[in-house]
């Protein structure tokens, strides 16, 4: 017997090798030392030549079949409808049409893996980046014609964009409004990194107007808010099969209906990861923001695992490092970072409270650059930074299967489920004692009817109507987007989106109103998600259980401000005819 790592060569009493995976050459010979050396190495090499390529035989065996059936349904295509493209055209969402999009992305992300990125990357940036960078960092104030002439264009284009709706510039002036409230608070004024600042602004109105004011990245948004939708009726499907037709499709009780969305999500995404696809996309975002922003990775890839992961699992990816990040803020706005597991599954719930399923998608990516951005105006670094791209690597998460993966994602859902129940019961009964406790004392001093009675909403609502007004939203209904602000910050946002689903169905939002609304309240800074950050992030870094406690609350703010910028972006673009 011959044993060679953790493969085993049996031998028998004869003094004949049989092994149809010997060459021939080996077969039938008498054994002896040499001849053994021989046959294990001949066979070593044919395992570790498996080994090394069995990622490359996977890929192409999968290519192979992905390819044979693109071809067969190109065929069928052709056959049963001819060459018009306007009927192609009808079919990109949900038809042969999208079926080429996904196979375009699939070979491209293949030969990106295999020629783009080991052999056109490196030459574009050796032989065009690097020389075009020099020859512009050569130009005397190269850097300041170079913003200068950025923000000319960005005046340049908002006046002309909004010449018919001069109201649209007002979200402009609150945007400069939470940027001066965040240069006033910030830690260390000497210290901020404009270029970040401003590429973090850069990136979220180019991320706005590819996704909001383009009408090819709003229908793709569209096509993608009706998959999302397609997804939620399946969910349902599966909750009308568990707990009965009448409590989903006709009474529609939220912890059965709504919430039934996670569970697939949850599932589905974990099988993402088991594949390796979530870490890939991940990876990829948080190396953009680096690139372009100039911020560190651990932060750049947390701010990317933000847009699918909640605030317990994206700093799972860099659990390692924490201990090497020095401390600093990052804000908690975006409806991708506090409740896990994923964006798509707190998303399918929000879109059944009425809210458009691309506003919660638009939301999310463009808050990725606005948290960083905002995190460096309030409080940037004084040190050095220790862990850089070259010494981080991607963790893997250990499963025994996909379906293991697909079960645990299940499990996890349902502490997600039973978790938000729980907050959602206990604030909203929280919100009840308190409107009952303020309306007994206005109605001893006379407020008792209507509109005037005292409630939690409306103090809230008439405190935060300058927040609202500078958002873009009519004066007239500042008041009712104001009290969804305040729910939403002083208890937590599914509570603020039931509460907008009531005021859309009593007419009380106008549809641009409700859009505004919506990238306002998409958030998770509340005293809830200030909770779940302290254990969260003291578990996986006890040495800064300290700093942590001292910066949360600036990460609280600074993620409803983040929100209320991104509000902002997309209040200026969005002309009335898109919504």
């Amino acid at each position: 017997m011959v044993v060679d790592g953790n493969h085993t060569v049996q031998y028998g009493p004869s003094s004949v090798v049989e092994d149809a995976g010997v060459n021939d050459d080996f077969k039938h010979t008498p054994i002896n030392d040499h001849k053994i050396i021989e046959v294990e190495k001949s066979q070593y090499q044919k395992i570790n030549w498996f080994k090394r390529n069995s990622s490359f035989i996977i890929n192409l065996t999968v290519l192979t079949v992905i390819t044979a059936y693109f071809a067969w349904a190109t065929y069928y295509y052709i056959k049963h409808t001819g060459y018009d493209f306007e009927i192609f055209n009808s079919t990109t969402c949900d038809g042969y049409g999208f079926l080429v999009i996904l196979y375009g992305l699939y070979v491209y992300g293949v030969l990106y893996s295999y020629v783009g990125k080991p052999i056109i990357v490196p030459l574009v940036y050796k032989n065009v980046w690097v020389p075009v960078t020099n020859l512009l960092k050569s130009i005397r104030f190269g850097q300041i014609i170079f913003y200068a002439s950025l923000l000319v264009a960005t005046v340049a284009y908002l006046v002309l964009d909004t010449r018919d709706n001069r109201n649209r510039l007002v979200p402009i002036s609150g945007l400069c409004v939470f940027l001066l409230i965040g240069y006033a608070s910030s830690s260390n004024r000497s210290m901020i990194p404009w270029r970040t600042v401003v590429w973090g602004l850069v990136l979220q109105f180019v991320f706005g107007l590819l996704t909001i004011r383009w009408d090819v990245g709003r229908n793709i948004l569209q096509c993608l808010g009706d998959k999302v939708n397609i997804l939620t009726g399946y969910a349902f499907d599966g909750a009308a099969f568990t707990y009965g037709d009448d409590l989903i499709y006709n009474q529609g009780v939220f912890a059965f209906k709504a919430l039934s969305t996670i569970y697939l999500l949850s599932l589905l995404v974990n099988i993402l990861y088991y594949y390796g696809i979530m870490q890939t996309a991940v990876g990829a975002i948080g190396n953009f923001l680096q690139w372009i922003m100039g911020t560190s990775i651990c932060e750049s890839v947390n701010s990317a695992a933000n847009i699918f992961l909640g605030q317990t699992e994206a700093p799972l990816l860099i659990a390692p490092y924490l201990k090497e990040v020095k401390a600093r803020v990052v804000p908690q706005g975006p409806v991708n970072q506090p409740t896990p597991p994923v964006l798509g599954s707190v998303l399918a719930a929000y879109v059944s409270f009425g809210a458009r399923a691309q506003d919660l998608i638009t939301s999310s990516i463009m808050s990725a650059p606005a948290a960083l951005c905002f995190s460096k105006l309030t409080y940037p670094e004084t040190e050095e930074v220790r862990v850089h791209k070259k010494n981080i690597h991607a963790l893997e998460i250990e499963y025994d299967s996909v379906l293991d993966a697909a079960s645990k994602g299940a499990v996890e859902a349902f502490k997600l489920v039973t978790g938000i129940i729980a907050s959602v019961i206990a604030f909203l009964a929280f919100i009840y004692v308190v409107n009952g406790v303020l309306g007994w004392l206005g109605g001893l001093v006379g407020f008792v009817d209507g509109d005037e009675v005292w409630s939690l909403e409306a103090i809230v609502g008439k405190i935060f109507i300058p927040i609202s007004y500078i958002m873009g939203v009519p004066w007239e209904e500042c008041e009712n987007v104001g009290k969804l602000i305040g729910i939403k910050t002083m208890v937590n946002e599914f509570v603020a989106f039931q509460r907008m689903q009531v005021m859309i169905k009593s007419g009380e939002l106008s549809e641009r109103t409700k859009v505004i609304a919506t990238y306002a309240i998409c958030g998770f800074s509340n005293p809830g998600s200030i909770g779940i950050q302290l254990s969260a992030l003291g578990a996986l870094a006890p040495s800064k259980r300290e700093a942590i406690t001292r910066l949360v609350f600036r990460a609280f703010w600074g993620g409803a401000v983040v929100c209320f910028m991104t509000a902002c972006i997309a209040g200026a673009l969005m002309p009335d005819n898109t919504i």
